[in-house]
């Protein structure tokens, strides 16, 4: 992974897969040529994310993404770079009435959803959408009058599905055979 303190990019010739995430189906010729001169044999790998629904934090409840049009909504983040996720829900036809940005893998308190909560229904959102690893950090509050859902996800291979398969394969067998 690259960013704020993941692996620098010279160990990447240790690699046996390389996944280039968030691909927008475009060409990445540039980057893969980049990528092989550090490491000529890695397998590569290109994915996306797609939103799939959107689902309650605390009841589970589904939503369709169409939910969404015209809706107006805090998008909520803890997440490295929040902007593709804002993006996302705009896209989607949501109106982002406010934006609460907290550092990656922030641990939300109680008091700060009651705080975001109270401060949404101030700006007139319907709902408070995050991120499905948001989410997962989430303290329970028992407020219910501003809805807090995630933007479930699925990650979509663009190329290299044989790669990945056999990825899984080796990575799976590896660990098999090792117990």
């Amino acid at each position: 992974p690259r960013g704020i303190l993941r692996e620098p990019v010279k160990n990447i010739r240790r690699a046996s897969f390389i996944f280039i995430t968030k691909c927008d189906g475009t060409s990445n010729a540039e980057l893969r040529a980049e990528l092989r001169q550090l490491n000529p044999t890695a397998e590569m790998i290109e994915c996306t994310h797609r939103a799939k629904c959107l689902e309650n934090v605390f009841t589970s409840e589904r939503k369709d993404l169409d939910f969404l049009k015209g809706l107006s909504v805090t998008a909520l983040s803890g997440i490295a770079a929040p902007d593709g996720f804002e993006r996302e829900l705009e896209d989607r036809g949501a109106k982002v009435v406010r934006r609460d940005r907290f550092a990656d893998h922030h641990r939300y308190s109680q008091q700060e959803l009651i705080d975001i909560i109270n401060e949404s229904l101030a700006v007139g959102a319907g709902a408070i959408i995050t991120t499905e690893k948001d989410a997962v950090r989430f303290p329970r509050v028992e407020r219910r009058d501003v809805p807090i859902y995630f933007l479930r996800v699925d990650i979509e291979l663009l190329s290299g599905t044989e790669d990945f398969n056999d990825c899984i394969s080796r990575i799976c067998f590896h660990r098999a055979s090792a117990g």
